[in-house]
Parts: C-alpha cells; structure tokens; sequence
C-alpha cells in the first residue's frame, strides 16, 4: 500500500480523537488509551474505504494504542529503537510492496513438489522469506534447480546462510519485480491480492510458455486457473495453478 494514503488514513484518525479531546468534558473518555481506540477505529474505517487490503485495517486499528500501552512499559529507550530496527529488518517496505511476510507451511511445499515437471527442472520462489519451503523441495528434488528472492535482510539472511547445506538452492537479494523468469519452469508466489495482476503481466511476458505459475491463496482477477489445488492443511491453503498462455 503507497505511504500517502497510510498517513492519510491515520492523519483522520488523530483529527477525530482530537476533535473529541477538544469538545469533550474532562473524564474517561479524555484519557489517552480511549482516545487512541477512536483514532484507531477510524483510521482502519478510511483504509477499509481506501480499497486497503484487510491486513491493514488491523495495523491502523490497532498502532496508536499498541504505543500508548507500550509506553508505559518502564523500559530503556534503546529497547524501542532495537525493535523498531529488528521489525524493519523482518518486514522491511510492506507498504510499498503490498506484500506482508507470509510463510508456506510443509504441506503446500508438498502439494507444489507434485506439480513440477520430471527431471530437472527451474523453480523460482518469489518472497521466499526464510527459504522453507525451497529447502523441503530440494531436498526430495536434488535434480531441481530452486531460486528464491526476497527483499527483507533478515529472512533473506537466514535463507542465504540455510542455503549453505543446499547446492541446488541460490537465494538472491532484491525485488521481486527485477527476477529474471525467461528460465522458469514454475514460479510460486505467496503473496496479496494487490499485487496479482502485475505478477501475470510479469510472467506472461517473461516466462515461456506452458510454464506454470502457481500462487498460494491468491488467484489472478479475470484469469481461468488451469488448475486448482485445495491443500488440506489446517489454514485450508488453495494453489490456483496457471498455464502461460502461447503467444501467437
């Protein structure tokens, strides 16, 4: 989600509560945590207008009170600054690319094992995070070649030093929008609905045809799965599985 209408949602949160503080009485409906519910629920109310996905809504509803409460934790600023770096490095620019930090458990890395092609073959993961789900896959696929991008350091950091004990795996640091896909047999992306249209964009015209494109729970607006695979796991996890269509 662009950061504009981030700080727009939360910049009408404050003008409510602050509104509210102005015309109010003095009492409990004044005290800073109530206050910062109002401004919570209102900015979730624009984000919801704003088409923001559901994940966000939580995040504004849920900011401004979670730093009321923290700060009144007796604790060493030092501490703050450790875990706003420690969660800039582990989710990185979710609001720029409209993708949060989604992990795919053994059974998808099982259910997607059986969709690749016999022998070997290409497989790039786009978001890999820490790499789980390659690694599952290498280990049953030694003749596989696996890639998996990520942008956020510290996943990607954890990825890179598993890879170690995987010579089939190659973990690259970067966006995901920038990954070569002209060699991909398959792509699997977990990812959001937002971003889904420009990843068929992306990989119809990079990957050859009749690769596959699977995505973890989110299907392409306005395009016929090829196939769709339900999981059976406990989150009920669906692989909406594409074909890349021959280009006349």
């Amino acid at each position: 989600m662009p950061l504009r209408p981030i700080l727009g949602a939360q910049a009408a949160g404050f003008v409510v509560a602050g509104l509210l503080l102005a015309l109010l009485e003095p009492g409990p409906l004044r005290q800073p945590l109530p206050l910062a519910l109002v401004q919570g629920a209102v900015a979730a109310t624009v984000a919801r207008g704003q088409g923001a996905p559901r994940w966000w809504w939580a995040i504004h509803a849920a900011f401004v009170p979670l730093v009321v409460l923290a700060s009144r934790l007796p604790l060493h600023p030092g501490w703050w600054l450790g875990a706003f770096v420690a969660l800039l490095l582990v989710f990185w620019r979710t609001d720029r690319s409209r993708v949060p930090l989604y992990f795919s458990n053994a059974a998808t890395a099982d259910a997607l094992a059986q969709l690749l092609p016999q022998g070997a073959c290409r497989i790039v993961d786009l978001g890999c995070g820490h790499g789980g789900l390659l690694f599952r896959i290498a280990a049953a696929r030694p003749e596989a070649r696996l890639v998996g991008v990520e942008h956020a350091p510290l996943p990607w950091l954890l990825a890179r030093l598993r890879a170690v004990r995987h010579p089939n795996v190659t973990i690259r640091f970067g966006d995901l929008w920038q990954a070569d896909l002209s060699r991909a047999d398959v792509v699997y992306a977990f990812l959001s609905p937002a971003p889904m249209r420009r990843l068929w964009a992306k990989v119809v015209g990079e990957m050859p045809a009749q690769a596959l494109l699977v995505s973890n729970s989110f299907p392409v607006p306005d395009v016929a799965a090829w196939r769709e695979i339900a999981v059976g796991d406990r989150r009920q996890t669906r692989l909406h599985c594409y074909r890349i269509p021959t280009v006349d």
